[in-house]
């Protein structure tokens, strides 16, 4: 089993940027892939950006070159850099994790993004 909770969500201006935090714990050794997931109301959840264990990392078109996912391994942490926010962006986050034999998921972190 494999525990996630996030943190860094928020409200801020239309342009500004939040950094949210993931860290894991239970069996977190065999976890190779970490990412983050949203949705917003009346929406379906979509992938923002994942990386896994090698570093290679994918981002949804509508966030690349303005979102930074990274992880840290000794730390068994997931971040997400996000710059220059819309207010398209606003949605529930949430990190997720998989460990090839099962999906893991937080609760969920808000971030609003007034214009």
């Amino acid at each position: 089993q494999v525990h996630l909770v996030e943190s860094g969500g928020g409200l801020v201006q239309a342009g500004g940027s939040l950094r949210l935090s993931c860290a894991a714990s239970g069996s977190v050794f065999s976890i190779y892939g970490m990412g983050w997931y949203r949705q917003a109301p009346g929406q379906q959840r979509e992938l923002v950006a994942d990386v896994f264990t090698g570093g290679s990392a994918n981002y949804v078109d509508s966030v690349k070159g303005r979102f930074t996912i990274s992880r840290d391994n000794d730390k068994k942490m997931v971040y997400l850099q996000m710059n220059s926010l819309k207010p398209e962006d606003t949605a529930a986050y949430f990190c997720y994790a998989d460990d090839g034999a099962a999906e893991y998921w937080g609760q969920g972190t808000q971030v609003t993004v007034s214009s």
